[in-house]
């Protein structure tokens, strides 16, 4: 019976999102596969990650809990996804599109001797797998013909996992003693933030160009996106133009984001930022310019001075939270 591996990503003790995402992939990849579903968990010390992901509907837990894995190294990690996945017979392996994911899956799919897909929306009926190029104007559709696949999936593809039912398994699996790597993990520069992360976040506000500094991120945009409890994103012009930093950068070679509400301040509509934000439920975009592109993907625009319309708009969402 086809099996489906899903790789966990958890940070600092808890599961994200985009591996809810996966999970739900790897359930769509099992329906088409008539095959079974296990979660893998890798990592040192991770036994709640393990207890809370085995309520999303899986059939099963594998847990990697082993010292090597404390800290996040590529090559070791593809070496543990590659270790369990031969000892289970999966035939599918599954992850979220993310960095992380990003970084280690072609590792893991060249040792596997496995064909790839990358950035996947949709497993099909008839075995194919649906995925966008061309910055998200055209969908491709694939197929994976060599015993094993290997498959990221786009963290707005699919819904997030609902718990559903018993919870499953957990299974306890050991790492060879010769998985090993000649890198080492030296350190991790994160960006420390109360707000919430891009990819979690249910309202999202972003900056672009026509902000024309990063003092006005401050000043500007910063009291909206604290006042509705949101992340904050940026559009590639703004982080080349070093208004904000690269981990803010909302677009095709930033995050791809879908939340329930985005906002677009300043930001054009370049063809790049679309393919990264144009699946949110509800888009918003303020900008002066009536023919911005922006609009085309808009549910509601406010062709306006940002400057004037911005502070406005905060004074107005914190009447309406006093009220």
């Amino acid at each position: 019976m086809a099996k489906v591996l899903v790789y966990i990503e958890h940070a600092h003790g808890k599961l994200l999102k985009s591996s809810l995402v996966a999970v739900s992939a790897g359930l769509a990849a099992s329906k088409k596969d008539g095959g079974e579903v296990a979660a893998l968990v890798l990592g040192a010390g991770v036994d709640a990650i393990a207890s809370e992901v085995a309520g999303y509907g899986v059939k099963q837990v594998l847990v990697v809990d082993d010292a090597r894995l404390k800290d996040y190294v590529a090559d070791v990690y593809a070496k543990a996804v590659v270790v369990v996945a031969k000892a289970q017979g999966a035939t599918t392996v599954v992850a979220a599109a993310t960095a992380q994911g990003k970084d280690f899956l072609p590792r893991a799919a060249q040792l596997l001797d496995a064909g790839m897909a990358s950035d996947v929306t949709a497993f099909n009926e008839d075995g194919t797998i649906t995925r966008p190029t061309y910055a998200g104007n055209v969908l491709a559709t694939v197929s994976v013909e060599t015993a094993v696949r290997v498959v990221s999936v786009r963290t707005t593809a699919y819904e997030p996992a609902q718990k559903a039912g018993a919870a499953a398994g957990v299974e306890k699996v050991a790492l060879p003693p010769e998985v090993t790597s000649k890198m080492r993990f030296v350190s991790f520069a994160e960006t420390k933030s109360d707000r919430p992360a891009l990819g979690d976040a249910s309202i999202v506000v972003s900056g672009g160009r026509g902000l024309k500094s990063g003092e006005n991120f401050t000043t500007y945009l910063e009291p909206l996106v604290d006042v509705l409890g949101a992340a904050m994103g940026a559009s590639r012009a703004a982080v080349d133009a070093g208004f904000v930093p690269n981990d803010l950068q909302v677009g095709q070679t930033g995050k791809v984001v879908a939340p329930q509400l985005y906002i677009a301040v300043g930001i054009s509509g370049a063809i790049q930022h679309l393919a990264g934000m144009k699946d949110s439920k509800v888009i918003v975009a303020v900008n002066k310019d009536p023919d911005a592109p922006i609009y085309s993907v808009a549910d509601y625009g406010l062709v306006a001075d940002l400057f004037k319309a911005v502070p406005e708009m905060t004074d107005e969402v914190k009447k309406l939270k006093a009220s």
